[in-house]
């Protein structure tokens, strides 16, 4: 699939909902408490991350979108921390802080990457009313090109009606990401975004993926919404608008580690693309990617554009695999890291490719998740190797490089020494063949001061482009 990604930095969104602290603890479990039947978790890392209305203005940010948010939090250190992370993330805040009431937080235990137990630290809101929160924000609402609602059923939204009001009069789209059963406050509304499970709860149960398209078109007229979208789990999303037939298209997620706050990205996604210019069936499509890719990654988690952009395909932004400019490189590299992959880097001319070759990219493959290869250009080879090198041209040998298995991207470099390229990527392993002293090879020093590695490999014996030019000289 390939789609056009808007330029997320033209929009400027507004998030107004319940804001949470996501507190995540860490570690391994060995041994069972001898007081009850249950793991004993040795805590060794701590991380803080922003949840409910925050993460979806994070996924904003995240995105580049120019974004605000609107809430409430505790006058207490999570209600700090709360601050701090979204003054880290760029988010400008527009929050209330009530005293007495804790700020919001979600405590969760995991071990090896698994949810063992949640704990919510919650208290019921103050009487605070929309009015009261709105205030101070409606210059805000009037320079947004888009608002978000993220309701999650804590009080600070649960009356909608003020707002709604509020960005009809100004011309200013509103969706939002409802909760309960009762989802006539969200009336007039743009667009809402439940789930099949919230959907059910206010419809009823549905036997199938097309009846449920039916009761939330009924749905959607009765509330004089412009649209709805309703993310159906493993079986997709689904598009529907007054007089067109649903858009239904299937999940984008190839694996699924955790779907905590899948439903926040796809709300901020939608948004952010939308109010950057893409039309609603578009904004559905990166959406869906972006839900693929977040919920591959553990707990509450943001996506880049150049993840969402890796993922759709659009081969004039980035290539996925095999032969790349050093622009593309860098970005899919980077992508590789954000998902925990390593990098592995060798070079050569590879001038007539042959099994020695093939078995040292193996090897070389076979320490991390990417091999990249630069390449000696033509005139580098020349001025190395001689005026009758090289024999087989630079795009011809790249091409055969990428056609390997083992090789994930193929670039060139026109310098004498690959120095640029591998300060550009800056690789976890940089590997050479031969009997050299690592110290002495080009990149030895950037790769080893990032906490990379240096590997000397031995060719293999009888196996050489010189050799096999000579071979062909005795043959004529």
């Amino acid at each position: 699939m390939t789609l056009s990604i808007p330029q997320f930095h033209n929009a400027r969104v507004l998030v107004i909902g319940d804001i949470m602290l996501d507190r995540y603890w860490s570690g391994g479990a060995k041994r069972i408490s001898p007081e009850a039947p249950v793991p004993v978790v040795k805590i060794d890392a701590v991380e803080d991350r922003l949840g409910g209305a925050a993460n979806v203005a994070k996924n904003l940010a995240a995105l580049g979108c120019d974004t605000s948010l609107c809430g409430i939090i505790g006058s207490d250190d999570a209600g700090k921390i709360v601050l701090e992370l979204l003054s880290s993330s760029n988010i400008q805040s527009h929050i209330h802080t009530a005293t007495g009431t804790p700020t919001i937080t979600k405590l969760r235990v995991l071990c090896q990457h698994q949810q063992l137990l949640r704990m919510d630290f919650e208290e019921a809101l103050p009487s605070i009313t929309t009015t009261d929160t709105l205030k101070g924000i409606g210059a805000e609402i009037v320079r947004a090109d888009i608002v978000v609602i993220s309701d999650y059923a804590k009080g600070t939204v649960s009356d909608c009606a003020p707002i709604i009001t509020l960005c009809k009069q100004h011309h200013t789209p509103v969706i939002v990401d409802p909760k309960g059963s009762n989802f006539a406050r969200y009336h007039g509304a743009t667009l809402i975004t439940p789930n099949l499970g919230e959907l059910e709860g206010v419809v009823g149960t549905c036997s199938t993926v097309e009846q449920a398209l039916e009761r939330a078109e009924a749905l959607r007229e009765d509330l004089q919404l412009e649209a709805m979208l309703v993310t159906l789990s493993e079986k997709g999303m689904a598009l529907i608008r007054a007089g067109r037939a649903p858009l239904h298209i299937p999940t984008e997620a190839q694996e699924v580690f955790d779907v905590t706050g899948a439903g926040d990205t796809v709300i901020a996604t939608f948004a952010g693309a939308f109010a950057a210019g893409a039309d609603m069936p578009t904004a559905m499509k990166i959406a869906n990617i972006a839900a693929g890719i977040a919920v591959a990654k553990i707990g509450t988690a943001t996506v880049t554009t150049d993840e969402i952009v890796a993922s759709s395909g659009d081969q004039n932004s980035v290539i996925s695999h095999g032969i790349c400019n050093l622009e593309n490189l860098t970005k899919m590299t980077r992508l590789a890291r954000q998902k925990g992959e390593t990098i592995v880097f060798t070079n050569g001319c590879f001038d007539i490719l042959h099994a020695g070759h093939v078995r040292y990219l193996q090897q070389a493959a076979a320490l991390g998740d990417r091999l990249v290869i630069g390449v000696n250009s033509d005139d580098s080879i020349k001025r190395l190797k001689g005026e009758s090198r090289p024999v087989v041209p630079l795009q011809e040998r790249m091409e055969l490089l990428a056609a390997l298995d083992c090789v994930d991207w193929v670039t060139s470099f026109s310098e004498d020494t690959p120095a640029n390229l591998i300060t550009a990527i800056t690789p976890d392993y940089l590997v050479k063949g031969g009997d050299y002293d690592p110290k002495l090879i080009v990149g030895y020093d950037t790769v080893t001061n990032s906490g990379g590695k240096v590997v000397v490999m031995p060719f293999v014996q009888g196996c050489s482009t010189s050799s096999i030019i000579e071979r062909i000289r005795k043959s004529l």
